[in-house]
């Protein structure tokens, strides 16, 4: 991962570079901010963009035939409008009120006719989203428990979560409480197979991971959020396969019921994704994630699996949708090689890296790279062990991925409704720390979710070895983050002043955590958070509120992107928050310490990007790796996801 000495400095030449590319291109580049749109001069929100149609429906239509399409509408569709969606050959699939979006099949001939109309912001492609695909202990969340029974145990009681997957085998062990009632309170389908149970096989493993109860199997194989309620919301069919507008009608019906009590959603699992082309401010899986955010449901969201190429190479730029998103809270996977011990983690191979490199284009025709900073963190993903489906129908009773890959049973029991399996990914990755999310919310309900990821990555423990395009702030932490979480205060509003004390103890707690409790590692917090195109930290973010904690923001609302660094914004976030440099390859210490991987400046020059001082404009090269171009996944991503998710890292891992 060394830089070489023999080129100029880093920062200096990239920054030259970058000025020599847009003083010959005519591009400039204005401040990314918060917006969830790019932002013109006109006052549309949308009037920059020079295409509004996305780049792989602009790929698809050039094929011809039929195209499934997802509009973004900023209104109500006209009477011209209403009558291009009523012609022959074109169909309504979906509308997503929620959400300001509809999907519609029409032929390709037709769509840039309907990106013509007003009304209609952007048109991407009704892609196909996928399958991305011990742990109380090593993530210390059997430290946070407490004694059963009592009113401060914690276990996700009173917790909702809505997983968005292939199903739940809802019958299993793993999704009963304490009395053996089921757990799961609410089912529906929307992939149209009319089923909600999980013939595929992986959101059962993956709801497990996160919420299982591990009483029937003297909690080996326990959740991190044991007791929450579950609300399955099925939007991969039995190949594991959706579309985007599947998972907009799921999330849509999560905003819709948002205030129901019976199932209080306030945490949302998605461990599935779709190549992340279009930039999130126009995405629309990115829109309904903020929009959710906005309205206090912590949305966490797997990077994926596609960390390295056919050969085994480390590749960076393949965070998926709606990982991309600022909002979500974005989960990279690490080994943990079946120990408790977190001394030797270190991130999976195939944990897909940052940056983003979705895009937007302009209207002469620039690309503008989203560039963030992703995955937020990383928790424990390969080769665990969880619950295993059954599919009553049809025959054979297991399972898709187990009739595929027999080697993949784990169960020493006869019953179906005990059954095991292994699985890996960012997939498991993800409900894991939406566990953790369950855990905060329960310690302290107050939280928002900018609060939760906060204090979740400031917990986190860096792992040396790595930066932040890989890990984020580092390997989820549950003790440290249930700890910080119940010192917060719970009268704390969005009038409450930008320095006001954040906590209840005049002293901000000990930022180290040993895990497990008993002979287990003792390690540094990360004291710090990732934002958009840099990282930041400071006890500030933890003893002082920040604006940015209030709904309706972002945590990176607290800094500006200026033309070669990043500022802080006095008015949402307190003086005492330091901004790092660059991307850091980790010491396992505080996030920013250690060497520099690579300069901010980078990220802001618009994906402007050098490896060994060559210039490349059309994606990034770093030097420790290599980076695809334009967002575009390569042709072999399928395939290696699919080989993460079966046989994950060939280590050390869970025992039955």
């Amino acid at each position: 991962m060394k830089i070489s000495s023999k080129h100029p400095p880093l920062a200096k030449r990239a920054l030259t570079l970058f000025l020599l590319l847009t003083l010959a291109s005519g591009a400039f580049f204005a401040p990314a901010g918060s917006a969830q749109q790019p932002r013109g001069q006109s006052g549309n929100p949308w009037a920059e963009l020079g295409d509004k149609v996305s780049p792989e429906l602009r790929a698809r239509t050039r094929r011809g035939g039929t195209a499934s399409v997802v509009l973004q509408l900023s209104q109500r569709p006209t009477g011209r409008l209403n009558a291009l969606l009523n012609r022959n050959g074109v169909h309504v699939k979906g509308d997503f009120g929620s959400f300001s979006s509809m999907a519609v099949e029409l032929p390709a001939a037709v769509v840039d006719e309907l990106a013509s109309f007003e009304e209609v912001s952007f048109v991407g492609d009704d892609a196909e989203t996928q399958v991305l695909g011990h742990v109380t202990n090593t993530t210390g969340a059997e430290q946070v428990r407490g004694t059963r029974g009592t009113t401060s145990y914690l276990d996700g009681t009173g917790v909702g979560v809505a997983v968005l997957d292939s199903g739940l085998y809802a019958a299993h062990k793993a999704f009963v409480d304490y009395k053996l009632k089921s757990r799961v309170v609410f089912s529906k389908d929307f992939t149209g197979e009319g089923r909600t149970d999980d013939p595929y096989g992986h959101g059962t493993f993956v709801a497990a991971a996160g919420f299982g109860n591990g009483d029937a199997w003297s909690n080996k194989y326990t959740g991190v959020a044991p007791n929450v309620k579950l609300t399955n919301l099925r939007v991969l069919n039995a190949q594991g396969k959706g579309t985007v507008s599947q998972v907009l009608a799921a999330l849509d019906w999560v905003y819709q019921n948002r205030a129901n009590a019976t199932y209080n959603i306030k945490v949302v699992s998605m461990s599935l994704g779709t190549p992340a082309v279009t930039s999130y401010k126009t995405d629309p899986l990115c829109l309904a994630v903020r929009k959710l955010v906005d309205a206090g449901i912590v949305v966490v969201a797997a990077a994926g699996n596609d960390g390295k190429d056919q050969y085994g190479r480390k590749v960076y730029g393949r965070i998926h949708a709606p990982g991309n998103e600022p909002s979500a809270l974005t989960v990279g996977a690490a080994n943990g090689f079946g120990t408790d011990a977190r001394a030797d983690d270190k991130v999976t191979t195939y944990s897909s890296r940052g940056p983003t490199r979705s895009y937007w284009t302009d209207l002469v025709g620039v690309k503008h790279y989203d560039n963030l900073v992703k995955p937020d963190l990383v928790a424990v993903g390969n080769r665990l062990i969880n619950a295993e489906s059954t599919a009553a129908n049809p025959t054979p009773s297991k399972n898709v991925v187990l009739n595929q890959n027999p080697a993949l049973e784990a169960s020493l029991f006869p019953a179906d409704n005990l059954r095991q399996m292994y699985m890996n990914g960012t997939s498991v990755s993800t409900p894991i720390v939406a566990g953790a999310a369950a855990l905060l919310l329960q310690a302290n309900p107050k939280l928002t979710p900018n609060m939760v990821k906060m204090i979740l990555t400031y917990t986190a423990q860096p792992l040396a070895g790595f930066n932040a395009f890989e890990q984020g702030a580092g390997l989820l932490n549950v003790e440290g983050a249930v700890r910080l979480a119940k010192l917060v205060r719970q009268d704390l509003t969005s009038a409450t002043a930008v320095g006001a004390p954040l906590l209840t103890s005049a002293n901000a707690p000990v930022p180290s955590s040993t895990v497990p409790a008993s002979g287990g590692t003792t390690f540094s917090w990360s004291q710090g958070v990732v934002l958009n195109h840099t990282t930041a930290r400071g006890t500030d973010f933890i003893t002082k509120y920040q604006k940015v904690y209030a709904l309706g923001t972002m945590l990176a609302d607290g800094f500006t992107d200026g033309f070669d660094s990043v500022q802080l914004n006095t008015s949402l976030m307190s003086s005492g928050i330091m901004i790092s440099d660059g991307i850091m390859i980790s010491d396992g210490m505080m996030l920013g310490n250690g060497a520099l991987f690579m300069p901010d400046t980078m990220l802001l020059g618009d994906g402007i990007m050098i490896s060994d001082g060559i210039m490349i404009s059309d994606g990034i090269m770093i030097s420790d790796g290599i980076m695809i171009s334009d967002g575009i996944m390569i042709s072999d991503s399928t395939t290696q996801s699919t080989n993460a998710l079966l046989y994950g890292d060939d280590t050390a891992c869970m025992q039955k």
